[in-house]
């Protein structure tokens, strides 16, 4: 089939699929310059059809190099190269006289030639020298012009005797050479080089020959090549015991059926050659353009990304070399595989060189060959395949497991776009893709392309019905098996392969999950999915990816184990507070499960509206450490514990370091975007049960990792073995103490009672740390848990996301996981699991149990903790319970640069903004307080100490002082009262005695006084003598305060009332108020920078991000 859309660079449906398909493609080119030239065509018995006005033939296809045929010139013209266009013959060349010279006598037929003529004297005449000289001898011009005649001689006549003419002087060169003899040398010199160059032509000529004997001696025959193509070994997949679970049939025993070449579809043959080998037909076997371009990519990029094998080297491998050689990468290697191929283009023909390909190679599914592969996917035969099923399958061979349509669409659909983007190039470079078994060539335009993609990404395929024993675990194994081997060789090397799988612990899995799931229906949870690891060797023992694997209702093909498409909810918690351990936190670090709102992002310059999680209970549970919190997985603690870690790790600060690190250090690699905010932590991130799971066996192995492993060991027919796996000793990616400490805290009992109750279904009659998750609108449900014997993981849900109704971690993954963690560990350990082993770093302290912190003197209610000796509790200083001197003008702790205004009052140790403000404004925490002693209005200690460059007030009596008498009135009072900063009014007051109980008012202003001023005449006539009090207070914006208190001694005798134009006041009684420090403007505090703190918080905290799930996982 021609398409002639393609002949014109400027057609809308090209350029169109050029930015559709490959965007890279520079420009489309003329019609002419599409397709081989005719000495590139193959040759075959059917020659394809020619387009109007071609002349071509193709090249035999026997050998290693193409043969071309004479040109054809035709009668009466000379055809231009690469035009096949005749040119009119040249006219024949005339002589001085204007006749027509004549061409040369042929060779040893010379005729003889008449004597030369006599001149006037007797001499001999000069031979007439014609125009065109029979021997291609070019002459100058002056060999056309007579001989002038020459005068007679003054002697008389003499006898007439033949002379010769005389000799030409010799031309010589500028350097006393003459012109032949420069000539000549440079002929010597030319000659010996050319002596040379041959000499070492025949020399490397020779050497390669020798190398290519040498290495040609050492391959296998090709004689029994068809033979050999139903010779090979079925590989079989057996559990932990040995027992048989698949058999990877060879294709006598499975589903192939040969076909010859003429009964397969051309559309097929054009998307293969376009796909694995586009210059098959023109090739001796080998490309040694594209090998020298891998050898390029390979070398530059430093390991082996491109391989360059051609149809006939991919047979080659295939049916003649070893199942060591061929997995073998090395260059050696492909030289020999190149030396088979081109042996075998030698012997066989291109048609029987791809019709032994096309039914040997594997599409996945058990089919072998292009039959069983059309009857498998599309039910039909190869024959009648279309383009876009041909495409499809085309893609499959080069890793089937991993390009499984059933399990991976996503990856097949990008990989059927590869082979059409492929074909569609390969149409355009050759004007059609040729194919020996159609007469015409295959045309792929860009609307065949697109039509051929969009008929497929819909198609309902039909799974194959596939006996294996475990298949989510079989197909598992066999992806692995990919990333390991060659494709082909897997399929054909008789492996026996040997994984990890229990079969006993597999059946009962299987059974819990699918029983559970079934008493799950009315609350439409309808599949799940389990994982159980052994810490110490990564052995995978257990592994069910659906409640059945053959319910298409419910995805049942899809390994929900393996998928890393859902949200752990509030499973991923104990991976923040280790990286919260890191960075100095301990099991009694205070934090304020309290109403908090956080930035989506993290960043405190995000606009967007806070995040505002709330806890599954909805309540509130004010202050808690971090066992209470991660025990009954409290969601704002947790995302508390975020803002302090960090979501990913800063540049900033040396070593890894936010949530992000360390879950890949554990093992967790979905977890890879940057637009991640402070759900993360809630579960706002995907994750797999599989790689989940091997985070909690890092926790259960005491801190090492040892990566999850389903292969133990390969061997070949012979029983070789070929891969044997080794448990090694594991990475130590955490440090012992921590991983003790979290698998403390999710083993203890007692600290989840909150939530979870004492008789809940997670405590198990041993010791077992366990973490439930739940995402919004219960859409999964995990239960993740350990001992030092096994590691299990399980998931509870829908693979199409369709939420279920009130069930929880709690209720639907919890129950099989306490089942199948009793089962495993009376099969593992027989009834007595393995106890956490207790680090030498690990030691103990009384905390009181209310701050975490040493107990003070006014703690109630202490309890012990463990800690690692390097990272014990707080001092009982940093208790609630705490006396502080303030600086009353700042609200910081007095220092020596602020000891002028202080104040020594009994505190609350908080400096959590957001508890601050639930202590204060919420009864709940009004009365959380009053319970520990703390009366209103509540005090709390400053975070930091003053500081010189701190805002200052001056504040002074210029006109009295301290223990004056007087005995005059009136008084004037002079004062200075102004800030550095903050400054909002001051007032003045007295009081009787040394320490009043009522004031009264003298004066007030709101404007500062900076130099000594009066502010108030004072007429003492009416006070009592004795000592008074003078009291000037400054108030700050920020609601704090500074006070100057002037005792002074009055002796003035009472007057009667008499008119004055003096102000008299008296003062105006105000409440007798005690100088107190209520800060409120707590966001100017500095937060700690040290770890060892209580965590500090400010009241921008973060959230998650812009179109991210914003989950407030239930525990």
């Amino acid at each position: 089939m021609t398409d002639q859309s393609n002949s014109n660079p400027e057609n809308p449906d090209l350029q169109r699929f050029k930015r559709l398909v490959d965007p890279a493609i520079p420009g489309v080119p003329e019609a002419e310059d599409l397709g081989p030239t005719p000495q590139a065509m193959p040759q075959h018995s059917e020659q394809p059809a020619s387009s109007p006005g071609e002349d071509w033939s193709p090249v035999p296809t026997g050998g290693w190099f193409a043969e071309t045929g004479e040109s054809a010139l035709q009668p009466g013209g000379v055809e231009q190269p690469g035009t096949g266009t005749p040119t009119p013959a040249p006219r024949p060349l005339a002589g001085p006289d204007g006749k027509p010279l004549l061409p040369p006598p042929p060779l040893g037929d010379t005729p003889q030639r008449p004597p030369p003529a006599l001149g006037t004297q007797g001499l001999p005449l000069p031979r007439r020298v014609d125009e065109i000289d029979a021997h291609a001898t070019r002459v100058a011009p002056s060999a056309y012009t007579p001989p002038r005649p020459r005068p007679a001689p003054a002697r008389p006549p003499a006898a007439r005797l033949p002379v010769s003419p005389p000799p030409r002087q010799p031309v010589r060169t500028g350097t006393g050479l003459t012109l032949r003899q420069g000539m000549g040398c440079l002929l010597r010199m030319g000659l010996l080089g050319l002596l040379g160059l041959v000499m070492l032509l025949i020399l490397v000529g020779s050497f390669m020959l020798y190398e290519y004997y040498t290495i040609a001696a050492s391959l296998p025959s090709v004689e029994d090549l068809r033979q050999r193509a139903s010779t090979f070994e079925t590989a079989r997949i057996y559990d932990r015991n040995g027992n048989l679970l698949y058999e990877i049939l060879d294709p006598n025993a499975g589903r192939r059926t040969y076909v010859s070449l003429d009964e397969i579809s051309p559309y097929l043959v054009a998307a293969t050659i376009a796909t694995e080998d586009k210059s098959y037909y023109s090739h001796p076997g080998f490309d040694w353009m594209a090998i020298v371009r891998a050898f390029w990519q390979n070398q530059q990029e430093g390991s082996t990304v491109s391989g360059a094998s051609t149809i006939t080297q991919q047979l080659a491998r295939i049916l003649l070399m070893t199942p060591e050689e061929r997995y073998e990468q090395s260059y050696m290697r492909k030289v020999r595989e190149a030396l088979l191929a081109a042996e075998v283009t030698r012997r066989y023909s291109k048609d029987e060189i791809l019709e032994l390909y096309l039914n040997e190679i594997f599409y996945g599914y058990r089919a072998y060959g292009i039959q069983a592969a059309a009857e498998t996917y599309f039910g039909t035969d190869a024959k009648s395949l279309t383009m876009s099923q041909a495409s499809f399958l085309a893609g499959l061979p080069q890793a089937p497991a991993v390009y499984d349509v059933f399990n991976n669409r996503d990856a097949t659909r990008l990989r059927h776009q590869a082979v059409l983007t492929l074909m569609y190039e390969a149409s355009l470079e050759q004007r059609c893709i040729y194919v020996s078994n159609n007469p015409e060539r295959i045309c792929v335009d860009s609307d065949t392309a697109v039509a051929a993609y969009v008929e497929l990404d819909t198609y309902g395929f039909d799974l194959p019905i596939v006996e294996m024993k475990y298949p989510h675990w079989v197909t598992y194994v066999k992806s692995l098996l990919e990333t390991q081997f060659d494709a082909q060789t897997i399929y054909r090397s008789g492996f026996s392969i040997y994984t990890t799988i229990d079969p006993e612990l597999q059946d009962a899995a299987e059974r819990i999950v699918r029983e559970q799931v079934a008493r799950l229906a009315e609350n439409e949870a309808h599949n799940g999915a389990l994982i159980a690891i052994r810490p110490s060797t990564g052995e995978i023992l257990a592994m069910v990816g659906s409640a059945d694997f053959y319910a298409e209702d419910i995805d049942g093909q899809v390994n929900m184990a393996i998928s890393p498409t859902r949200q752990p909810g509030s499973a991923i918690k104990p991976l923040t507070y280790l990286a919260a351990f890191e960075r100095g936190w301990t099991a009694s670090t205070l934090l304020w499960d309290v109403p908090t709102e956080f930035s989506p992002s993290g960043q405190a310059d995000d606009p967007r509206p806070p995040y505002v999680p709330v806890n599954y209970d909805g309540q509130f549970h004010g202050p808690v450490t971090v066992r209470t919190a991660l025990a009954n997985s409290f969601n704002i603690p947790a995302v508390k514990t975020l803002q302090f870690v960090g979501i990913y790790d800063s540049s900033e600060v040396p070593g890894e370091e936010g949530l992000i690190a360390m879950a890949h250090r554990l093992g967790i690699t979905s977890l890879n975007g940057m637009e991640y905010g402070m759900s993360l932590t809630l579960g706002g991130g995907e994750v797999s049960l599989l790689e989940l799971t091997g985070a909690y066996a890092v926790m259960a192995n005491g801190g090492r990792r040892v990566a999850p492993v389903a292969i133990t060991e390969i061997k070949d027919h012979a029983g070789n073995v070929i891969y044997q796996y080794e448990p090694p000793v594991g990475e130590q990616v955490l440090r012992p103490e921590h991983a003790y400490i979290v698998s403390s805290i999710l083993s203890d009992i007692q600290a989840r009672t909150p939530t979870f109750s004492t008789s809940s279904v997670l405590s198990l009659p041993f010791q077992a740390a366990v973490k439930t998750g739940t995402t919004n609108d219960f859409r999964d449900n995990w239960t993740v848990g350990y001992t030092p014997d096994v590691a299990v993981g399980v998931w509870v849900g829908n693979a199409d996301y369709t939420p279920m109704r009130n069930t929880t971690g709690l209720s639907g993954a919890a129950p099989i996981w306490a089942e199948f963690m009793q089962l495993a560990e009376q099969s593992l350990a027989g009834g007595s699991p393995t106890p956490f082993v207790r680090p030498a770093g690990i030691v103990d302290r009384v905390i009181c149990a209310t701050s975490g912190t040493e107990p003070s003197q006014w703690c109630r209610d202490q309890r012990s903790e463990i800690f690692a000796a390097d990272q014990l509790p707080l001092p009982s200083s940093q208790d609630l319970w705490t006396r502080v001197s303030f600086d009353t003008w700042t609200g910081y702790r007095a220092s020596a640069a602020c000891a002028d205004f202080t104040d020594e009052e009994f505190a609350l140790n908080v400096v959590d903004p957001w508890a601050i403000e639930w202590i204060r404004n919420n009864s709940q925490g009004r009365a959380w307080a009053e319970q520990l002693g703390f009366d209103e209005p509540f005090l709390f200690a400053p975070p930091r100490e003053c500081r010189a460059e701190d805002p200052r007030p001056t504040l002074n009596f210029t006109s009295l002082s301290e223990g004056q008498t007087l005995s005059v009135s009136p008084v004037d009072i002079h004062v200075v009262a102004f800030a550095s900063a903050d400054f909002l009014n001051f007032e003045l007051d007295y009081g009787l005695g040394e320490n009043p109980v009522e004031w009264h008012r003298l004066a007030e202003r709101s404007q500062p006084i900076t130099q000594s001023e009066l502010l108030f005449q004072w007429n003492l006539g009416e006070i009592p003598p004795g000592v008074v009090t003078l009291r000037l207070t400054m108030h700050s914006i920020r609601n704090t305060q500074a006070e100057r208190l002037l005792h002074i001694n009055l002796q003035v005798p009472t007057q009667t009332a008499t008119a004055t134009a003096t102000p008299t006041a008296t003062g105006t009684p105000v409440p007798t108020l005690a100088p107190t420090l209520t800060p409120t403007v707590t966001p100017t505090y500095d937060v700690l920078p040290v770890v060892t703190d209580t965590p500090t918080i400010t009241p921008t905290a973060p959230t998650p991000v812009l179109d991210e799930p914003t989950p407030t996982p239930q525990p």
